[in-house]
């Protein structure tokens, strides 16, 4: 593995995508460079990811001193996880992330401790420790918040919850780019397909779904996917989103039906989705990094428990 990669693409109207190279592979997590009067980084990556994200920096002509915020669409290790050795790299950044997430931010020993027991061995090889973030440098935003980017253009963040209670959207003023997150799913390249995210413990169909009627409401000229890259067909894209998500919770009502366990609640969801996301299973390279990134068995137990709560305020 060369340690020194670096990859990014220019994606017009000063925006560039950078490869975090997430445990080592191209494709699998994306950050964004907003090269405007005051340069914004839209998601860290991992801490293990933040040595590229700086030499991608760098390559694009952002030195320490240079960017002005870094904004992160939610707190899971995988997007701002680099969030402290960033905000160490670069003294002048002010950080934004919803008001859910700030205090995580700022004193990340609740996270990493729930995070070490979710993913064990992957923290070292994969994630890397989330270091602390001086409180005084972090803006929290609540449903609605702006980012400056200079000379009259805005980021501005809207509250996206359904994958996580701390998610937002952010949306260009003057590029008409609508920064996802996970909220639209995972969009695969190698595919065209999106696929849904639903870890738990914050998946909530009825929310996520609301949010994607948001993000169409707003009316975005392309999606920008923190896995992976730029989507033009925004209204399909934000429909195919939607419909994954009914098709998978319906996937697992089944799984529940038949009483199976999770290795065959796995293997049935796989089967069931294997037509239209193609590649995705039949390229052991693609299917290995997207099932490190999000497993169709954390899918799974996110639904689960989604359908556990729902059941217990139904009262059945």
């Amino acid at each position: 593995m060369d340690e020194q990669r670096v990859v990014t693409v220019d994606l017009g109207n000063e925006v560039h995508g950078l490869d975090t190279l997430m445990s080592g592979y191209e494709g699998i997590t994306a950050g964004y460079l907003i090269a405007s009067a005051r340069p914004c980084l839209v998601e860290t990556g991992t801490a293990r990811s933040a040595p590229a994200v700086q030499r991608a920096l760098a390559a694009l002509g952002i030195g320490p001193g240079d960017l002005a915020t870094i904004a992160v669409t939610h707190i899971h290790l995988d997007h701002a996880g680099g969030v402290g050795d960033l905000a160490e790299a670069y003294p002048n950044a002010e950080i934004v992330v919803h008001q859910r997430g700030a205090r995580h931010l700022a004193d990340p020993a609740k996270l990493m401790s729930s995070a070490h027991r979710v993913f064990g061995d992957l923290m070292d090889s994969v994630f890397g420790e989330l270091r602390p973030t001086d409180a005084g440098r972090i803006r929290a935003v609540d449903d609605v918040g702006e980012i400056d980017l200079g000379g009259g253009r805005m980021l501005t963040t809207y509250y996206s919850p359904g994958h996580a209670q701390h998610h937002v959207g952010l949306l260009d003023s003057q590029s008409g780019d609508l920064y996802v997150g996970d909220a639209a799913g995972i969009f695969i390249p190698e595919t065209g397909a999106i696929r849904p995210s639903t870890p738990p413990p914050d998946f909530h169909l009825d929310t996520a779904l609301a949010s994607l009627r948001h993000f169409a409401d707003l009316g975005p000229q392309r999606l920008l996917f923190s896995h992976f890259g730029p989507v033009t067909h925004v209204g399909p894209a934000l429909e195919e989103a939607a419909t994954e998500l009914l098709d998978w919770v319906d996937g697992v009502k089944e799984t529940r039906a038949n009483a199976l366990d999770l290795d065959h609640a796995v293997t049935m969801l796989r089967e069931r989705t294997a037509e239209r996301y193609g590649r995705l299973y039949t390229d052991p390279e693609v299917d290995e990094k997207f099932e490190l990134l999000s497993s169709t068995a954390a899918n799974i137990n996110g639904i689960n428990r989604w359908l556990d709560q729902l059941e217990a305020t139904q009262g059945t």
